[in-house]
């Protein structure tokens, strides 16, 4: 590999994985695989189908990188377009809506990030489990559930998000502003729902 920044750039990477450089697509991979494969499993609750996505996104890689255009974002923004259109097209085929497992590390970062101070969403979250707020954001419209998952879970800036979607920023602030709002109200119908259960149980019957 020729000489590069101790903390090679992606752009630095892929200009070297066109010349032929496997160790820079290899960087690639191991620096996005995560958040690519996390980003299709939030939107799926498959773990399969993310596994399947990450592969396809890092083959479109190697196969078409000479169509990213450094100039209408990142490449991490680039990657999780790809990965967005390959997984609302496996959900339109399939309608996979899977129960996520619990791993603590995904756990860990959808607890943080959607908890905020003075926040109605922030205070459902806190006493939710994880499984019932991954079942939240995934019975959310596509449209509704990418920015949860993209600006709350992933982290990404309004404007890295509105690139991977293809909208405008105020478009996506709108959608993110409802899609918070619909959250809130699937997981206070959630609570509601247990806390139902817990006061009416079956009574016990002896012989």
């Amino acid at each position: 590999m020729m000489n590069l920044p101790t903390t090679p750039s992606d752009l630095d990477l892929l200009q070297l994985m066109m010349a032929g450089d496997e160790d820079a697509f290899t960087m690639i991979y191991r620096r996005r695989q995560g958040g690519v494969y996390r980003f299709a499993l939030h939107m799926s609750g498959s773990q399969t189908l993310a596994e399947d996505v990450t592969q396809e996104v890092f083959i479109v890689l190697m196969r078409e990188a000479g169509r990213f255009d450094p100039s209408r974002g990142s490449l991490a923004a680039y990657l999780y377009g790809i990965a967005r259109n390959h997984v609302l097209r496996r959900i339109e085929q399939d309608r996979l809506f899977v129960p996520l497992v619990d791993s603590p590390e995904d756990s860990a970062g959808i607890s943080a990030t959607l908890i905020a101070d003075g926040d109605p969403l922030g205070d459902l979250t806190r006493n939710e489990t994880i499984q019932e707020l991954r079942q939240s954001i995934l019975v959310l419209p596509p449209h509704y559930r990418e920015v949860i998952v993209l600006c709350e879970l992933q982290e990404m800036s309004y404007v890295e998000a509105a690139s991977v979607i293809g909208c405008a920023v105020g478009t996506l602030r709108s959608r993110l502003h409802r899609a918070r709002a619909l959250l809130v109200e699937r997981l206070r119908a959630a609570r509601a729902r247990n806390s139902d259960s817990e006061e009416v149980k079956p009574a016990r019957c002896f012989a």
